[in-house]
């Protein structure tokens, strides 16, 4: 990633980024849903 950030993203490349941490809150919030059911002594069910 050499000279990434120089340059100004591109609006696709700035779409990107946010589904990328878009998915990545999305991934971290089933995974603290999961625990909470885990701790709770309910399997998740998947």
């Amino acid at each position: 990633m050499g000279g990434f950030v120089s340059k100004t993203p591109s609006p696709a490349e700035i779409e990107r980024e946010r589904r990328l941490a878009e998915a990545l809150r999305e991934n971290l919030r089933k995974r603290k849903a999961q625990a909470r059911e885990a701790k709770a002594g309910t399997p998740p069910k998947d």
